[in-house]
């Protein structure tokens, strides 16, 4: 009789096991972050973000970890296909991917695309080796040049400076796609005479080349960077400051794109709202985890290089917020 009723008593605790393991896996919610290159600001921001919301993950039921990918492109496409939860992409290339345009004109708008909020303004950065006689962007024609890596934002933003300029990949000795892990050791390698990067300030890639073979900085200026910026509403002129890198003591004039968080309209309201929230009840804390966030203000967060329609989750916050 006790063995029966020890029988019966461990076949009910097996069912209530059983019984209680979908519970449990509806209460964890697993969410991915595609970030960038591990040395760029992107794989900071997916990093600072998943911080945040790890910290309260017993409450919400969200574990968030990020990934480095290829970039803004790779993203949004990743997203697109629900590869990603989350992605950080350039405000152009989220322009482009809503509207079906530029890179994405072969494939089609992604009309499922939604936007979170805004992060750093990212000034395109032009590094040079120091031996190169090089003063300004036009004189990297017929030298050695990486151009970004395929998927990369950055790829895409030069393709359309190239193109205002009527120049091509060809007009380059050498169109290299390093990652933005790798492009500073191949100029001082001597692998490569420059690079170009959309970056916040300051950042490791653009430091270690600097320090380690005194890389100098180009400005991106004149006709063409004039026309680009009066034609597309997500560039601005910007100004990387004297003094912040090595070598390096006169500010330089370029302009720039803006880094934004995207999602998928499929996408629960509710994890998008859980994440917001984690980020903006702790921004003190936030810009603390980056030099680049330091500056960040909620309201143009809310607001500035966001092209696709706002995702729910996240509007609900900001206009609990009075921001929106």
């Amino acid at each position: 009789m006790k063995r029966t009723l020890r029988v019966f008593a461990c076949a009910a605790a097996a069912v209530s096991f059983l019984a209680l393991r979908p519970v449990m896996a509806e209460e964890q919610h697993f969410i991915t972050i595609g970030t960038g290159g591990v040395t760029g600001v992107y794989y900071a921001v997916g990093g600072s973000i998943c911080r945040l919301m790890n910290k309260d993950r017993k409450t919400t039921g969200i574990r968030c970890s990020t990934e480095s990918t290829g970039g803004s492109v790779f993203n949004v496409n990743a997203i697109a296909s629900g590869e990603l939860d989350f992605g950080m992409t350039q405000s152009d290339v989220q322009y482009n991917a809503f509207k079906g345009e530029a890179q994405f004109k072969d494939t089609g708008a992604i009309k499922n695309l939604r936007s979170v909020f805004s992060v750093h303004a990212e000034p395109f950065t032009v590094l040079a080796r120091p031996d190169v006689k090089v003063a300004r962007f036009e004189d990297f024609k017929g030298k050695r040049f990486n151009i970004g890596n395929p998927g990369s934002g950055t790829q895409a933003s030069l393709e359309e400076l190239l193109k205002q300029m009527q120049w091509t990949n060809g007009d380059f000795s050498l169109a290299s796609e390093l990652k933005p892990d790798e492009q500073g050791a191949a100029l001082c390698d001597n692998k490569i005479d420059g690079f170009i990067f959309p970056v916040g300030h300051p950042a490791a890639a653009i430091q270690d080349p600097t320090t380690a073979c005194a890389a100098k900085l180009i400005p991106l200026t004149g006709p063409a960077i004039d026309a680009l910026v009066k034609a597309h509403p997500y560039y601005s002129y910007a100004t990387i400051p004297g003094g912040m890198y090595a070598n390096n003591p006169n500010p330089v004039q370029t302009y720039g794109v803006r880094a934004t968080l995207v999602t998928s309209a499929n996408t629960p309201d509710d994890v998008v709202y859980d994440l917001v929230k984690a980020v903006f009840e702790n921004l003190d804390e936030f810009k603390k985890l980056h030099p680049a966030f330091a500056n960040l203000d909620p309201k143009e967060m809310v607001k500035v290089g966001l092209t696709a329609p706002m995702h729910p989750g996240a509007l609900k916050y900001f206009k609990e917020k009075g921001w929106l």
